[in-house]
């Protein structure tokens, strides 16, 4: 990662995902916003191992109502629990 990403700025960190959800994901953290900017031009459909890379910044706002949405499902199941509805049909 180090490699491929380095060659376009310092480079922060690198966080890796290892959970199911985001597996097969990394975030790339450049010191300079112009850095991250040259990676996404540059990478963004770049072949590693037979892959390609799909770059693109980090929008907080997307990442956090993703979030709140996966709260409220599930707040959505404890109370179908307490209450033992269920929406499954029989």
């Amino acid at each position: 990662m180090y490699d491929i990403f380095g060659k376009f700025g310092a480079i922060r960190q690198i966080r890796i995902g290892t959970n199911k959800d985001t597996r097969g994901t990394a975030f790339v953290v450049y010191e300079d916003i112009y850095d991250a900017k040259t990676a996404v031009d540059h990478l963004s459909g770049f072949n590693v191992a037979n892959r390609y890379l799909i770059v693109l910044y980090y929008q907080q706002a997307k990442m956090s109502k993703k979030f709140d949405q996966k709260k409220k499902e599930e707040e959505i199941v404890k109370m179908q629990e307490k209450y033992g509805v269920s929406t499954k049909d029989k």
